[in-house]
């Protein structure tokens, strides 16, 4: 009987030794494989110069002999040029994402500026990713992480000032301006309108059909005077008026909570 069970542990120790012989021999690499990071010569493999692109940038929007003026930044980043500095500043702090860093090769990887630069221009212009391939030679796959981060970023940092409904302070701000303006007792104008949705989940297109006959979802939204947006929804679907999107709006569900201020 220890003779069976001998030659038993004997076999379990063989078996145990050919399967981490194989493992070994699969998690090795060979001259073939490759490893992720970094460039790396290929079909898909696209020499862009970032150096030179952010080179360009600089001396275009940032640097002291700079190619166009305040207006230009402003009409085609549609914010100032301190406010992005100031964006740039607060997600380098929050996000390491925006932290220039070099590769495995390597090679610096694409400069905060590049990054904030991607995540405006397709925001402000709507535009895909191939453009910001040609422009700033970035890869559409690094676009939309670009994108994605910098709307989570965004988020993170401005939600507590920005993302909220007003407190007793800025409706005391907001009464007082309108005031001024010949409109008393009021914090702001409430407005609605549809937007076409072209990229609509072919399931979803029938309930969101407006009379055009293409699918639409409606935006209910409040701006103060300084074009801050206090309040929107925008996830009504069928057609819609006013009056039935104001019923579904949890505009006004901490008044009748008594939470409001």
């Amino acid at each position: 009987m220890r003779r069976e069970d001998d030659e038993s542990d004997e076999e379990d120790e063989a078996w145990r030794n050919a399967q981490n012989r194989a493992a070994t021999m699969v998690c090795q690499p060979t001259a073939q494989q490759t490893h992720w990071g970094g460039f790396v010569a290929g079909p898909s493999y696209k020499p862009r110069n970032r150096m030179m692109t952010h080179a360009n940038l600089m001396n275009n929007y940032f640097n002291l002999n700079l190619v166009y003026t305040e207006k230009d930044f402003r009409r085609r980043f549609r914010i100032r040029r301190h406010v992005f500095k100031r964006l740039l500043h607060d997600v380098q702090q929050v996000n390491p994402y925006f932290q220039q860093k070099q590769e495995r090769a390597g090679h610096a990887g694409f400069s905060p500026h590049q990054k904030v630069t991607i995540a405006l221009r397709m925001i402000a212009y709507g535009s895909s990713a191939d453009p910001m391939d040609e422009t700033h030679g970035i890869s559409e796959s690094s676009c939309l992480d670009t994108l994605e981060q910098f709307y989570v970023t965004i988020v993170q940092v401005y939600k507590d000032k920005y993302l909220r409904e007003p407190n007793q302070e800025d409706l005391d701000r907001l009464i007082h301006k309108a005031e001024d303006r010949g409109f008393p007792n009021m914090i702001g104008s409430l407005d609605y309108m549809h937007w076409d949705w072209n990229n609509c989940p072919t399931r979803w297109q029938r309930g969101f059909y407006e009379r055009l006959r293409m699918p639409t979802v409606v935006l209910e939204a409040i701006a103060s005077y300084d074009t801050w947006i206090w309040h929107a929804l925008f996830r009504v679907p069928r057609s819609q008026n006013d009056i039935t999107v104001l019923g579904r709006s949890p505009l006004f569900n901490s008044l009748t909570e008594g939470k409001a201020p």
